[in-house]
């Protein structure tokens, strides 16, 4: 795969690695170095929703490429990406988009898996020492309410009332290929900025992979 290019977004707190190509190979730590260190580890992990996209996990960090480093926000201390790069705003072609669908659903399908076989096991999700942590069916509808939420950061937020989870993800692909083509405007009415479609998938891959591997992590 040759060397594999990484966004850095440092807030004062904590960093986040993300690599460019890779939507949702995204992980954090207290500084660059922890948080490069952690995406290696989470390499592995990642090959197992990104192998029909034939991604092979580097071996050590230096097949990790720095390209761009931006800063970070309260989000970025809190825990989740919350700076697009600049980067994140190179045009998506058709091409580009078609891939970066695919890459939605492959983790739409890992996390369906991953919540399926969690519910097999037929146990409750193990808790931290003073109990905390969602039961597994919150965890799911939460990445399932925070994915719509996020389509609002796209300038495409979804108002249809349904328990449909085909139609909302459906809505999903929509609204990403309509801010691809340049059919939403790139500031909302109020003049806000909004997402770019590379930085939306990326956003929400991570969410998602992120409570994928909670459950996995807390079901064992």
């Amino acid at each position: 795969m040759g060397q594999i290019a990484v966004i850095i977004e440092r807030g004062t707190k904590r960093a986040f690695a993300s690599a460019v190509d890779w939507p949702g190979w995204s992980r954090s730590g207290k500084d660059e170095g922890a948080a490069l260190a952690a995406l290696l580890a989470y390499g592995p992990r990642y090959a197992k929703v990104a192998r029909k996209m034939r991604f092979v996990p580097p071996k050590d960090a230096s097949a990790l490429r720095v390209v761009e480093r931006t800063g970070g926000n309260a989000t970025t201390d809190f825990g989740a990406p919350g700076m697009p790069a600049k980067l994140d705003a190179v045009t998506v072609s058709d091409v580009d988009l078609k891939r970066l669908t695919a890459f939605l659903d492959a983790c739409w399908r890992a996390f369906d898996d991953g919540v399926a076989k969690a519910k097999a096991k037929g146990k409750k999700l193990a808790t931290g020492p003073r109990g905390g942590g969602r039961a597994l069916d919150q965890i799911a509808m939460h990445v399932r309410e925070a994915e719509l939420g996020y389509l609002s950061g796209l300038g495409a937020p979804y108002k249809a009332k349904t328990d449909d989870l085909g139609a909302e993800r459906a809505a999903v692909r929509e609204a990403l290929a309509a801010s691809a083509r340049g059919e939403i405007p790139a500031k909302g009415p109020r003049g806000g900025v909004r997402w770019k479609p590379r930085f939306f998938v990326r956003r929400a891959m991570w969410h998602t992979l992120d409570h994928l591997w909670e459950i996995d992590d807390r079901s064992r």
